[in-house]
């Protein structure tokens, strides 16, 4: 998996910037992409799983606020990140 600090680097909008909404959706994407692999060999692991599904919907509402705030941002972060709409 990626390093946190290649990802920060990857979305930051400024050089100081750690909190923005692209970059927590990247982080939250690759943590969400590492605990799937996880919960796919380990079946049995509910707490993984709670975690995981708490993960995607904070960024499900991280999206949608996004997505009114900066339409075309949106979607620019949606094709680099490789989503849905």
């Amino acid at each position: 998996m990626i390093n946190k600090r290649k990802i920060i680097e990857e979305f930051e909008t400024h050089s100081t910037d750690t909190g923005s909404v692209e970059v927590q959706c990247a982080i939250l994407t690759n943590n969400i992409l590492r605990l799937t692999d996880h919960c796919k060999s380990h079946k049995k692991d509910f707490q993984c799983r709670k975690s995981l599904i708490s993960m995607v919907n904070r960024r499900k509402k991280l999206m949608r606020y996004f997505a009114r705030k900066d339409q075309a941002k949106h979607v620019n972060l949606l094709q680099r990140l490789n989503l849905k709409k």
